[in-house]
C-alpha cells in the first residue's frame, strides 16, 4: 500500500491541493492529512498513518518539511517506518528508501544525528563535571533542611506529633516525612 502524508500549518491560508495532486501522480493509495504544526508531535493523522504500517509499504510526502520540521523528530518517524518494514519517499527532495541509494542517504543522514547526538552528550558531560569542580550540584533543591528533618524525627518518634501533622507544618507529603523517619530508623551500615 502506498499512503500519503500531507500536512499543512493550523492557521495558514495553505491548503493541501498540490500536495494530494502530487500523491495521485505518485500513485498514493490512501492519503492522511493533517493540519498542525510540523514542529508537534501529537498529530493523530501521523500517528494513525505510522500504526498501519505493514511490511512493503510506501510513506510519501511532499516536502520532508511536511512530516515534520525537527530533524530529531524526523529521524524518529524515519525509524519507525524502517521498523515497520516500510519504505519512504520525498518527492520534491528525490528521497526514495525503497533503492539502494536513498537508504544509503537516510544511513547518512542517521550518522550525523547520531554524531549530533554523541556531541550533546559529551558537552553536558562536561558541563556537569565543571560544575561539580566549582561545587555546584544538580538537582532540585530539597524542601527540608537538616534541622527541620531533626524536628520531624523528634516529634514523630517521641508520639508528640504525628507524620500527618508534620507534613502539614512543613508544606510536604506525608510520605516525604515516612522517608524522613524510616531513613532515621535504618542501621547506619
Amino acid at each position: 500500500m502506498i499512503f500519503g502524508y500531507s500536512r499543512i500549518s493550523k492557521g495558514d491560508d495553505q491548503n493541501a491541493r498540490l500536495q494530494i495532486k502530487a500523491f495521485k501522480e505518485a500513485g498514493v493509495e490512501k492519503t492522511f492529512e493533517e493540519n498542525a504544526s510540523g514542529g508537534r508531535w501529537d498529530r493523530p493523522a501521523l500517528h494513525s498513518m505510522l500504526n498501519q504500517l505493514r511490511k512493503d509499504d510506501v510513506v510519501v510526502v511532499w516536502k520532508l518539511d511536511r512530516l515534520s520540521r525537527s530533524l530529531k523528530d524526523l529521524l524518529v518517524i524515519m525509524e519507525k517506518i524502517d521498523n515497520a518494514e516500510a519504505g519512504f519517499k520525498s518527492l520534491t527532495e528525490s528521497i526514495d528508501t525503497t533503492n539502494a541509494a536513498g537508504r544509503m542517504m537516510m544511513q547518512m543522514v542517521g550518522a550525523f544525528a547520531e554524531f549530533e547526538r554523541e556531541m550533546i552528550r559529551e558537552r553536558t558531560k562536561a558541563g556537569l563535571d565543571a560544575a561539580r569542580t566549582e561545587g555546584r550540584v544538580g538537582g532540585r533543591r530539597p524542601k527540608l533542611r537538616d534541622d527541620q528533618k531533626k524536628d520531624i524525627i523528634e516529634n514523630v518518634l517521641s508520639s508528640r506529633k504525628t507524620g500527618a501533622q508534620m507534613a502539614r507544618l512543613y508544606n510536604v507529603s506525608e510520605a516525604t516525612i515516612s522517608r524522613i523517619v524510616a531513613k532515621h530508623r535504618q542501621p547506619i551500615t
